[in-house]
């Protein structure tokens, strides 16, 4: 479904991402993990044309969008959560919601509003605070409304950054059952990254370790979690 070739990025002369090479099948949830400062959000971003890529591919449903600005990669069913939640100031959850279908034809919105229904009965915290401001919601509920935006819009791949720093445990939890049902029922793949590797190898399939901008190793999210060796080395395990 996503497939990255050999992707390079830079922050000005910084050369951050040195030739990643990842790809995610569809309806699988893939964990990307590693230190702080490996590389991992500058991945997200360069996926969705927030970061231009110097060199490389990147294909979405066997469709090159290296070079593509990011509304035009979002409507061809790619979501993202950033790690800071992107709530809008000034506008509800209604809104915020909302926003996430606009210039959408009448097929999409009339989905939009049945994918709406359901995430609130997920979510029936949003429920409750559906004409209140979305940034002023606690940190777990605001995460809760950054994972309902990306869903109402039907995508076929959601990029979740660091979706539970900074949350109480019981949030926590409750995210990560969200993203896996989503995943399960909806069939939607997922590319999480999490600096709670754990975590992350918990509710994945298959994992890729990043350090230094280089992809180190892939496997199964089990044959990670049992590595002793491949954990020390790269997240400090």
């Amino acid at each position: 479904m996503l497939r990255l070739t050999d992707v390079h990025s830079y922050y000005g002369p910084s050369h951050v991402l040195q030739g990643v090479t990842l790809n995610v099948p569809e309806g699988g949830i893939v964990a990307l993990i590693g230190r702080n400062g490996a590389g991992k959000t500058t991945t997200m971003k360069t996926i969705m044309g927030l970061l231009q890529c110097r060199a490389g591919s990147i294909r979405f449903q066997g469709k090159e969008i290296h070079g593509m600005p990011t509304h035009r990669i979002a409507w061809l069913g790619v979501s993202y959560i950033p790690e800071n939640r992107g709530i809008i100031p000034g506008l509800t959850v209604a809104e915020n919601l909302t926003l996430a279908v606009l210039g959408r034809d009448t097929a999409d919105r009339d989905a939009a509003r049945a994918r709406m229904e359901k995430i609130l009965e997920n979510f029936p915290r949003l429920k409750e605070r559906y004409q209140q401001l979305g940034t002023s919601l606690s940190g777990g509920e605001q995460q809760m409304l950054a994972v309902a935006r990306a869903f109402v819009c039907g995508p076929s791949l959601i990029l979740v950054d660091e979706p539970t720093q900074g949350l109480a445990p019981k949030f926590v939890m409750l995210i990560m059952e969200i993203l896996s049902r989503i995943n399960r029922e909806d069939g939607m793949a997922v590319l999480l990254v999490e600096q709670n590797a754990s975590l992350a190898l918990d509710v994945s399939h298959h994992a890729f370790i990043m350090d230094q901008g280089v992809i180190r190793h892939s496997g199964s999210s089990l044959e990670i979690r049992e590595n002793r060796e491949i954990q020390k080395r790269y997240l400090g395990a």
